[in-house]
């Protein structure tokens, strides 16, 4: 939920909580046989040395069958040491000698959540420890945690927004409630929820990575730099490689294949060797230099993950310009599994333009274009189906939109000049004609600058004839 690969750090984090030593006073008078085995174990348990802690704790319990406090650290002992259905076991005995004990609910219940065991029974036992503990924000989060994973969004609010209602709610309770109203789709909200994280602590850097991922999803690049930044900067943060190769991911989502490619670069020689990065690595390529060894190794990852969107839609572009039909194919089924994923349905169409299924193409840029009017890919691709429909006049708009967007790219311009040139609408094609000129250079755009200063002569003698189209008054 939280960060690079973050239900499995999420996991991890609540996990350290239940493997956590916790001293137990023992409920009991007789301070020569399970009172002090007890204490031994609990002894042996802080040092780290689980299996005699397991075996004082035994001892303790046989001389002793009701003894709650024993059966509970038994049980962390073997949570600890790996044994998690022997654990559990443990934790059910503790909490049936003693019913009212909110702490051990409270780690029972994250441990069959965590273990994703039985995510019911779960639900249950940590709901008991909120009844005996009302302000256990952490059986709250996770409570909350559950009641989403079960599809019920608004349970889910209502639990992570009683967890933020006490003073005590830290940056990570926050971030998980950005997290849940990000899924119920109100992502004002869950930006306000995740820039509170931070203001309770500046150095939560997982809730700094959440924040950049939901602000690639708004279009905020430069904000969602300049978290990535400062999240790099953090202690011991690119260790993991989950958490390098979704950092990677990260920056190619936020049009920075560079520093993807600096990212994965940290990786060891074996690391670099894995499926997941040669599939980024086919993304960051562009597709045009992907080898065959590069299209083999996707291929041979998705018969392990055939469902894995963006794994069809990086095949789509590696596939892109050798293969144009191969490569719809694949962004095809990308849109299917994931159709409100702009980026897949512009592959798509993209796909679609360069197989010259222009009118296939419009309706589907349209649609992204609705939903995410500033997709720069998405307005360039439209305008290119509609021009090449002749459609000249509705191609336009989209093109000034383009050079608005980058006023830099002098192709733009030769293709509203060409556009209003066709139209017979002489004057703007003139203008736009000129600054083309201004704007192009002989390196990348001989061709052009040519066609241009040859049909120059005869516009402007066009125009000082008064032919062409009227123009409507603005």
């Amino acid at each position: 939920m939280f960060g690079p690969k973050r239900k499995v750090l999420y996991a991890m984090g609540l996990l350290a909580i239940v493997l956590c030593f916790q001293p137990v006073s023992a409920q009991s008078d007789d301070d020569n046989d399970p009172g002090k085995l007890f204490e031994k174990g609990q002894d042996a348990h802080g040092k780290r040395d689980f299996k005699r802690a397991i075996e004082l704790y035994d001892a303790a319990i046989k001389l002793k069958p009701e003894f709650p406090e024993a059966e509970f650290q038994r049980a962390n002992a073997l949570l600890a040491s790996d044994h998690p259905k022997e654990a559990i076991e443990g934790f059910h005995r503790a909490v049936a000698l003693r019913p009212n004990w909110a702490m051990a609910y409270a780690t029972f219940g994250r441990t069959l959540a965590i273990m994703r065991v039985d995510d019911r029974e779960a639900e249950t036992i940590l709901r008991r420890a909120v009844d005996f503990d009302p302000k256990d924000i952490r059986s709250l989060d996770l409570v909350a945690e559950l009641r989403k994973r079960a599809g019920d969004l608004d349970g889910a609010l209502k639990l992570i927004g009683q967890a933020t209602s006490y003073g005590h709610a830290d940056s990570q309770i926050w971030r998980h409630r950005a997290t849940i109203e990000l899924a119920a789709g109100d992502k004002n909200a869950a930006m306000r929820s995740i820039d509170h994280a931070l203001e309770l602590n500046p150095n939560d850097n997982w809730s700094r990575y959440t924040r950049a991922e939901m602000r690639v999803d708004n279009r905020d690049i430069d904000g969602a730099l300049a978290d990535l930044r400062l999240f790099e900067q953090g202690p011991n943060v690119l260790q993991a490689f989950e958490t390098i190769l979704d950092l990677a991911e990260l920056y190619a989502r936020a049009g920075k294949p560079e520093d993807a490619t600096r990212i994965l670069d940290r990786l060891s020689d074996a690391d670099k060797q894995r499926r997941e990065v040669i599939a980024l690595r086919a993304e960051l390529a562009g597709g045009a230099e992907s080898s065959p060894e590069t299209r083999a190794a996707l291929e041979d990852l998705l018969k392990t993950q055939p469902q894995d969107a963006a794994l069809l839609a990086r095949l789509g572009n590696a596939y892109r310009r050798i293969d144009p039909a191969k490569s719809q194919a694949y962004y095809y089924r990308a849109n299917q599994i994931d159709p409100r994923n702009p980026r897949y349905a512009v592959g798509y169409a993209a796909a679609l333009i360069q197989a010259r299924k222009f009118a296939e193409a419009e309706p589907i840029l349209k649609h992204v274009i609705a939903t995410t009017p500033d997709d720069y890919t998405a307005h360039a691709n439209l305008a290119l189906a509609l021009y090449e429909m002749k459609r000249f006049a509705e191609a336009v708009p989209e093109y000034e939109w383009l050079a608005k967007a980058k006023p830099e790219i002098a192709a733009t311009y030769f293709f509203i000049a060409t556009a209003h040139d066709n139209l017979g609408q002489y004057r703007p094609a003139l203008d736009a004609y000129e600054k083309f000129l201004s704007h192009a250079n002989t390196a990348n755009n001989r061709l052009e600058i040519d066609k241009v200063n040859l049909r120059l002569p005869a516009l402007r003698a066009q125009i000082k004839r008064g032919e062409g189209a009227k123009q409507k008054r603005p």
